[in-house]
């Protein structure tokens, strides 16, 4: 019988966002095919309820609450994920922040940096800071979530999609540096997908029939529609692919 190429049994997973929608997807979804998950949130209590949550589901899973934007909490997730389970082999970097909706004229410099400070330079320097653990076990995968507006900027989100645009360079530029390494990285585009974070989106009546009329699938994204792409490209099945940039958006940039 042929191996699982989709099985992460031995893998370590760190999930940045991984209490909520599309990281807890992921992490559901991992923990499910072997791996052992550390999901990180800003929030203690959030944290602590996914993984209860996701224990009742039988993951092997751990939680830190921590702020990915802060260079201290940013090491203490790493470092939590080795104490914890030894090693780390793939970072999910789905953390992002969107603290305004409208034209970039009205986007003050305070929400722009933290913007960038979250969707930008978090992703940066947890990338750094796993490579040690990544070259200690032969090789690893950064997943980074980026969007459809990193590919096409989207209405009223601006400099949101200016920081998904940059999260698609980056992943490109990591996966060319370090690919001798045996570093994998790659980029998940979603488009509308039904969590908290977008649903100021998909709870506008108006905007949601735009959108289904503009997308080949004519329905609202679930967060399980990205955690299925995630697992193909952190898993075996996905070895030679990176510095790729992936659609989860039901064609909607068709």
């Amino acid at each position: 019988m042929a191996p699982d190429r989709f099985s992460l049994e031995g893998k370590v997973a760190l999930v940045t966002g991984g209490t909520r929608g599309i990281g807890k997807a992921i992490a559901a979804t991992f923990a499910q095919k072997g791996a052992k998950v550390v999901v990180a949130g800003r929030k203690a209590d959030g944290v602590t309820a996914a993984v209860a949550e996701l224990r009742v589901a039988g993951a092997d899973v751990s939680g830190v609450a921590a702020n990915v934007s802060k260079a201290d909490d940013a090491k203490a997730m790493v470092e939590h994920a080795v104490a914890t389970y030894g090693a780390i082999d793939i970072l999910v970097n789905n953390a992002a922040v969107n603290p305004v909706f409208g034209p970039v004229v009205n986007t003050s410099t305070e929400a722009f940096d933290k913007i960038i400070a979250v969707n930008v330079r978090a992703p940066f320097a947890l990338a750094k800071l796993v490579l040690p653990h990544f070259q200690a076990r032969g090789g690893g995968v950064i997943l980074n979530i980026s969007s459809i507006g990193g590919l096409s900027p989207e209405h009223g989100l601006g400099i949101y999609s200016v920081s998904k645009a940059a999260v698609i360079s980056l992943t490109q530029v990591l996966a060319r540096e370090w690919g001798k390494e045996n570093v994998r990285a790659n980029a998940i585009c979603p488009g509308l997908i039904r969590t908290d974070f977008s649903g100021a989106l998909w709870k506008d009546e108006r905007i949601l029939a735009h959108m289904m009329q503009s997308q080949a699938i004519a329905k609202l994204g679930q967060p399980d529609d990205v955690a299925g792409l995630a697992l193909l490209l952190c898993s075996d099945a996905g070895a030679f692919c990176t510095g790729g940039v992936y659609l989860a958006d039901g064609g909607y940039l068709v």
